[in-house]
């Protein structure tokens, strides 16, 4: 099975996700993406550590190539999230082996659920380089939505099935 999930910031995605995928059978692979480049990223991600130190993860640490992430085959994944890890290969890796990577992580796992944000609607105009950016994730987020079983929109902490049904 595989899960994309949406949202806007702070709506309560991946608290979700990670309650969504505690429903699968272990082990669990959490796969963090968040770079740590100073003391507050740091506390971040302490801070995320300390929060799923229960739920039965085990936490991967890959801030780029996605696709050399160690899961059991067979195993459940949560990729926590996909706009980080975009923005770690477009500015300091390589974006064109995001989808690869996540093809991989699908060939893998029996479920991966994959966190993602909605960073298009604002209607702003950016400067080329962010664009760049939005329009490779909006690419990205379209070529999951359309393998995903499930896509769901969390709003306001409330989950909306977009595609898929929540069971």
């Amino acid at each position: 099975m595989i899960a994309l999930v949406t949202g806007g910031s702070g709506c309560g995605k991946s608290t979700w996700a990670e309650r969504f995928i505690r429903r699968f059978p272990g082990p669990r692979f959490y796969i963090a993406t968040m770079q740590v480049v100073d003391d507050e990223c740091r506390q971040r991600v302490e801070r995320h550590r300390l929060q799923r130190a229960h739920l039965g993860f085990e936490t991967l640490e890959l801030p780029t190539d996605i696709g050399s992430a160690q899961v059991l085959p067979g195993s459940t994944a949560l990729l926590e999230c996909l706009p980080t890890l975009m923005a770690n290969e477009m500015f300091g890796g390589d974006p064109e082996r995001v989808l690869p990577g996540i093809a991989r992580l699908m060939e893998k796992c029996e479920n991966l659920v994959v966190v993602t944000n909605d960073v298009f609607s604002d209607g702003l105009r950016y400067d080329p380089e962010t664009a760049e950016y939005i329009r490779k994730l909006a690419a990205a987020n379209r070529w999951l939505a359309k393998r995903a079983d499930l896509v769901v929109e969390v709003v306001f902490s409330i989950p909306v099935a977009v595609k898929g049904a929540i069971a």
